[in-house]
This record gives C-alpha cells, structure tokens and sequence, in this order.
C-alpha cells in the first residue's frame, strides 16, 4: 500500500534521524530550577537571533502566545487582532480565560491589517465606559489568509502608532519562519519592532514540540511565572529544547522546497473545474473552495481512499499545508489524486 500523504498540517513532522540523535545526546537538567543546559542554549540562540534580551521555551504555541497577552494586560483590558487571527479563534477563548481581556476585531485583507485601522480602533483611556487598548497582536504568516506574510513596512506604521499610544505589540509568529524565508529578512528585523514575539518549532522546523516566547529580561521573568501557573513549567525539557535548536540550524532554508511545492500544487487547483478560487499562494498553506457540485465530505474521502489526508476548515474550504515529510514524488502522487476526483453523479 503507497504511504499516506499527509498534508493537514506542518504539525504532523516527524523528527529525522539526525534530529533524533541530537535529541538523545542532550544534556539535561531540571528546567524548573533553570539548570537544563539545552534549554538556555536554545532560548540564548533564539534571543540572540531576535536581538532580544531573553526567552522562555515552552511546550505549545498557545502557550507562548496567551502568555505574551497576558504579561501585557489586566482583567478588563482590550486586544486589537485580525478577526482571522489565531490567537482569536483557535486557542480556546484564551485571550479571556486567561487574561480577562476583551477583543477588537479588524477586518484585515486576508488577516493583514493597516496602521491607520489600528489608529480607528485604539480607545480613550479617559473615557471610563472603554476598555484599555493594551495589545495589537499581529500574526505571521496568517494561518487562515493561506499563509500570506505582512509587508514589514506596514508593521512598521502600526509600531509608530503603538509607541504614540503607549500599545504593546505580539507577534504570534507561529510561522514566522517561513515569512523571513519567503521575503529576504531576518529575525532582527522583527525583534526591534515587537515587545514579546512567539515562535513554533513544532510547525515547519519540523521539531517534535516547543515554542519559545521572547521579549525583555523583565518581560520573561514575568513569563516565566505564568507559565507555571498555566502548568508549562517542564523537568528534563533538553530532550524537546534539542530537536528545537537542530530545527534552528538545519531546518530553515529548506522551508524554500515547501514554498516551491505548494506553488505547484495551486497551478494544479486552479486548472481543476471543481475548484472555485484559491487563496494567493506565499509560503507553505494552500487554502481553497470546492465548487457547490462537489461536498467537502466526499472530496475528502475520494482523498482518503487515494491516501491523502487533507483538512476541512470550515464549509467548502480545503487547507493543505506542505512540510519537510512531503515528497517530490508524494507531491505528484498528490497531483495525480486531485486530477482523479469525480463530481456527484
């Protein structure tokens, strides 16, 4: 039987041979003390590759991301955020359980927002009626714009207006990775512009798990006492922190063949007669819509029975994702699949 092509998310990486062995010579320490050596040399490099001062490794994105809302809010306070933003619609109601903050949500072009709808949307603070506007949050790559990345320029306008307003700025860049890949930059071109920034290892990088949260030193240190509050706080975490610093040294100029593949396959979709549209395709996320004819139900077992898994993300959208356990023969397997689904007779 042909392997399973899987394409439902970067998140189903399994590590490679090299990064297990990196991960079985780790050297460990109880990470709650702060003495596993792996994890400081991972949050050393990753806030050194951000010029920031610190950082805090912990087990999920989620994690990094409601920790980086908290450390900036009090019950009551508001976040300004994309209405296509994951920290909004995928991590649990997070944003108010745990900080008790309330959301403004813009409508951005494909989750990417202007500077001057954040200027629109920021609250009076002598208005008691109003919550404070304490965060913008910025996603990059936008999971559900199809992974489409942010001109860095126009973040650089929202900074100025956060800075005349006294705002912090997140940046969940779960896939930021793939943006600086695609767009020529580098991490300190973010780090200048962000108070806290998250990073997944576990997406693209192909890490098993992890997330790092960076920021100031007194930023982290505050971190770090939400973490443990969140339960986060992990024992002999070298183990995962190794997979994550081999993923930074050898993970991220590959992320290029993913981008190359997922080009292809909207070539591919936009020849099909029972594709509608396709999102503009940048980085590793392929987002689409089936035409009426054809239900999501049955164009995902016709995958299945030709051993694809693909992800439904919500009535008549398609999203597949390509990663490192993708193929260039998997890839055309993955052609020759689409060209054979049949409409309902």
């Amino acid at each position: 039987m042909p392997q399973m092509i899987d394409v439902r998310s970067d998140t189903v990486t399994q590590p490679t041979p090299a990064m297990l062995e990196a991960m079985l010579q780790a050297q460990v320490g109880d990470d709650v003390f702060g003495e596993d050596q792996t994890v400081n040399e991972l949050q050393s490099k990753a806030a050194d590759l951000f010029a920031k001062e610190a950082a805090l490794f912990c087990p999920t994105g989620t994690m990094s991301n409601q920790i980086g809302i908290r450390v900036h809010t009090q019950p009551g306070d508001e976040v300004i955020c994309d209405e296509l933003a994951h920290i909004y619609l995928y991590e649990g109601g997070g944003i108010a359980a745990n900080s008790g903050a309330s959301v403004r949500l813009l409508k951005g072009d494909n989750g990417r927002f202007t500077a001057e709808q954040v200027r629109e949307n920021i609250n009076r603070r002598d208005d008691s009626h109003l919550p404070w506007t304490r965060v913008v949050a910025i996603e990059n790559t936008v999971n559900r714009g199809g992974g489409c990345c942010w001109d860095l320029r126009e973040i650089e306008h929202i900074r100025v207006v956060c800075r005349e307003h006294a705002i912090a700025m997140h940046l969940d860049g779960a896939r930021l990775f793939n943006a600086l890949v695609a767009r020529n930059e580098t991490p300190r071109d973010y780090g200048h512009l962000f108070e806290s920034i998250s990073i997944c290892l576990s997406k693209g990088l192909g890490a098993p798990a992890g997330s790092l949260l960076l920021g100031s030193r007194a930023l982290i240190d505050k971190a770090h006492r939400h973490r443990k509050l969140l339960g986060g706080g992990m024992r002999q975490a070298g183990y995962l922190a190794a997979a994550g610093l081999y993923a930074l040294e050898h993970n991220v100029k590959r992320l290029r063949d993913d981008h190359r593949k997922a080009k292809v396959l909207e070539g591919q979709l936009r020849s099909l007669p029972y594709v509608s549209t396709v999102l503009p395709v940048e980085t590793n996320i392929v987002i689409f819509t089936l035409d009426e004819r054809l239900a999501t139900d049955s164009f995902l077992q016709q995958l299945q029975h030709q051993q694809v898994r693909a992800l439904s993300m919500g009535r008549q959208t398609i999203r597949f994702v390509f990663h490192l356990d993708v193929s260039d023969a998997q890839l055309e397997a993955l052609l020759a699949a689409l060209r054979g689904i049949r409409l309902a007779a």
